[in-house]
């Protein structure tokens, strides 16, 4: 693996880091005070600076460093996470991931955000108030207060008559000094590490030697917790290094020794209060770390060294690692002899692998998308291929009993299972789409002075990944008319007796084989009467149009439409929700509105699942094959005389236990016929449809249920209205995928007949 690879796996951890980072801001935005939500968002910036070091990325680090000082005082409770505190914050994470998306993509960032964002947060680690006045002296005192301060200069001497300050001294000055010389600072360390830090490939040896090169360093290995043979665990961790450094280089570059093992140990990092007394306990070695120790075998050392030995200290530490070393290999050594005979060593050894087992489960391992986009393309083809075979045989086989035929039904369900498991690689969670639309709140909110709070649920509903890629445009546009759009100023919902924080929710569920996403405003609702006056003035509709508030809200949809009075950054721009409606279209999903005027606004996008496979009833109308998804049938039946009802001129109703419901006929709407077909001589399908209730759509007859590669009719071809998508079926037909809630939706007012008309004459 070269560098550009392993630089490019880091980018991709940035990425989690940085979702993890937002993550548990928002949750302490939100009230959450959870120790471990905290040091989860320290973690992050902290694995995020620790890794782009490695690479040199050196704007990133400064960053990072200043961002990581300042959570620290809040993991110190040093800082309290208030709403102030948390807003510089969040804005924090938007400029870290903007420098890593720039050190990955090579762009740059204004400097402007990131200095006055570092001013900010060394204001906050210094304990300040923010304020617009305070941000520039904020920048003059560093992020966290020295450990030794250096003593005030002495007041300046008289100068003479020419305004030059004489100097004189002697070299007897320096023996009694009148400015005082800064003295390296002492630090004392405790260092304990845990189980996980030997599990993970690192050594408390290698740790002090690289401590050792930052400065003059004593040690003290405490193995007072090392229990008997009987007791130990081989794989545990008992000792406790008391460390003692003189370096220059501050508590920082000493954490930066443990940077990539602190989470697996306690660390604590203290100034000696006494340098002279410290150095008497654990005497300061002038020499360096001795390497060529680590590759020393001690056989002979005692138990516990003592800090006041004449041998050096470093060397016994050495050794005191080496014999830890030992005894593990030993004890591990002796459990292992022993399984036979101690019954209960043997079950200890056998929980350790169970667990070890169930630790291994839970790996995963990073795989190119595009390697997962083939895989399911061959599979989609394999599918196809199963379902020609098995044609072929059943059209020359007519016992239906072979041994062929028995095994292309375990092709079959071989072929199935291998589907699902595939899809299910490619079926992620709609989290990172929901938090990148926090940011957008938050932007949008600032730029036009409105205080608006994002709430999300179902954050972990799974759905195909091409479906969330696509997903993030149309929801971006969503989310900032609402915000711009939909919630008031602070100043109008005060007025009317709300809060003036408004509120934006963002949701989404699983419901009959499809993803539901909802967003939500507590807003004004929409303006109907506003609405359709925009809408005769750009003459979209007339003047004496009789229009329901449905048919009105749906207006907003209209190319071009805006309410905009003027253009500006966020909205105005000609671009509005007929994109967003195409958008969700070309993912066979819908849009639907609901809306109350003074209550708020709710868009509900329904969205398939995946946008490769589709379990399906295929049927015939009027001599062509069509392809009803299975998730929208809820159940089948054979029309009878008596049941058959006529309503008005054109509409008919078919009884079902006692009850009516619409009978559509698809022939008809789609106009692949010009009369209606007789009900009685066909199947009716009982379909339930986003928001238009159950309806029962007739067809000519049923040849079987399937599952089907869904193939792209509008990349392929051209949009076609009622049709979703298309198929390849097993005998190498193309047949037509049916977009149910199309049909229903024009069966209330033909207007999917009329658009195909005016498609066709166009």
């Amino acid at each position: 693996m070269d560098m550009n690879e392993i630089k490019e796996i880091f980018f991709q951890e940035c990425e989690e880091q940085l979702a993890e980072l937002e993550s548990g801001l928002l949750k302490l935005n939100d009230g959450d005070r959870d120790p471990e939500t905290v040091n989860a968002v320290f973690r992050a910036v902290h694995s995020i600076k620790g890794g782009a070091g490695a690479f040199g990325l050196d704007e990133l680090v400064a960053f990072a460093h200043v961002f990581e000082t300042t959570l620290d005082c809040v993991r110190s409770n040093k800082l309290d996470p208030n709403q102030d505190v948390l807003k510089v914050m969040l804005k924090s994470a938007d400029v870290l991931a903007d420098l890593t998306n720039a050190a990955r993509d090579g762009g740059s960032v204004e400097e402007s955000r990131t200095r006055g964002l570092v001013k900010e947060l060394e204001a906050l680690a210094n304990g300040e108030t923010i304020t617009p006045s305070a941000a520039e002296p904020a920048a003059a005192k560093p992020a966290v207060k020295a450990a030794v301060v250096p003593p005030p200069a002495p007041a300046p001497a008289p100068t003479d008559e020419s305004g030059f300050q004489p100097i004189a001294f002697s070299f007897g000055d320096f023996e009694d000094a009148a400015i005082p010389l800064m003295e390296t600072p002492t630090y004392n360390i405790t260092f304990k590490p845990s189980d996980a830090l030997y599990s993970k490939g690192n050594e408390a040896a290698l740790l002090l030697r690289d401590l050792a090169r930052i400065g003059e360093m004593s040690v003290n290995c405490d193995m007072s917790a090392l229990p008997s043979l009987d007791d130990i665990n081989p794989e545990g961790s008992y000792f406790v290094w008391n460390i003692s450094i003189k370096t220059e280089k501050g508590e920082e570059g000493i954490r930066q020794v443990f940077e990539f093992a602190e989470w697996d140990c306690e660390l604590d990092v203290t100034v000696a209060e006494d340098a002279s007394s410290s150095d008497e306990e654990l005497p300061m070695i002038p020499v360096p770390f001795d390497l060529s120790a680590l590759e020393e075998e001690v056989h002979d050392e005692p138990a516990v060294q003592s800090a006041s030995s004449d041998e050096p200290v470093v060397a016994k530490a050495v050794a005191a690692a080496s014999v830890a070393s030992e005894v593990t290999q030993a004890v591990a050594a002796a459990v292992e002899k022993r399984e036979a005979a101690s019954p209960a060593a043997a079950s200890n050894n056998a929980n350790a692998a169970a667990a070890a087992n169930n630790a291994s489960a839970g790996q995963t391992i990073r795989v190119d998308l595009d390697r997962v986009d083939r895989l399911i393309n061959l599979v989609g083809e394999l599918v196809i291929n199963q379902a020609m075979l098995s044609q072929s045989v059943i059209e020359n086989d007519t016992t239906g009993t072979s041994a062929v035929n028995m095994g292309l039904e375990e092709l079959q369900q071989l072929t199935r299972e291998i589907q699902d498991s595939v899809m299910a690689i490619r079926a992620q969670p709609v989290k990172p789409v929901f938090q990148r639309m926090s940011r957008i709140v938050r932007e949008v909110a600032d730029m036009i002075g409105k205080q608006i709070r994002l709430i999300t649920e179902g954050e972990n509903t799974e759905v195909d990944k091409t479906v969330i890629d696509k997903l993030a445009e149309p929801l971006t546009h969503m989310i900032r008319n609402a915000v711009d759009h939909g919630i008031e100023t602070p100043e109008k919902r005060e007025a009317a007796g709300k809060n003036p924080e408004g509120t934006v929710k963002l949701t989404a569920k699983h419901r009959s084989g499809r993803i539901l996403i909802e967003l939500q405003d507590d807003g004004a609702g929409i303006n109907r009467e506003r609405v359709r006056q925009k809408a005769i003035d750009n003459d979209l509709i007339s003047a004496d149009a009789n229009l329901t508030d449905e048919e009105i809200d749906n207006l907003i949809f209209a190319p071009g439409f805006s309410t905009a009075d003027k253009i500006s950054d966020i909205s105005g721009r000609g671009v509005g929700m007929d994109v967003v409606k195409r958008s969700i279209q070309a993912l066979g999903g819908r849009i639907s509105i609901s809306s109350r005027p003074g209550l708020g606004s709710t868009f509900t996008m329904s969205l398939p699942l995946t946008l490769a496979v589709l379990d399906g009833m295929v049927v015939t109308v009027a001599g062509q094959t069509l392809v009803v998804p299975l998730t929208a049938i809820v159940e089948t039946l054979q029309p009878e005389a008596q049941n058959i009802h006529s309503f008005g001129a054109n509409q008919r109703l078919i009884s079902i236990r006692n009850s009516f419901c619409p009978l559509v006929d698809v022939g008809r709407i789609l106009n692949f016929r010009g009369t209606q077909a007789n009900p009685v001589e066909g199947v009716a399908l009982l379909v339930e449809s986003e928001g238009g209730g159950q309806r029962a759509l007739m067809v000519d007859a049923i040849q079987g249920q399937r599952q089907v590669v869904i193939k792209s009719l509008e990349a392929n071809y051209t949009h076609v209205p009622g049709i979703a998508a298309a198929t390849i079926l097993g005998d190498g037909r193309v047949a037509l995928i049916l977009d149910v809630d199309a049909v229903v939706g024009a069966s209330r007012g033909q207007s999917l007949k009329q658009e195909m008309s005016l498609a066709a004459t166009g």
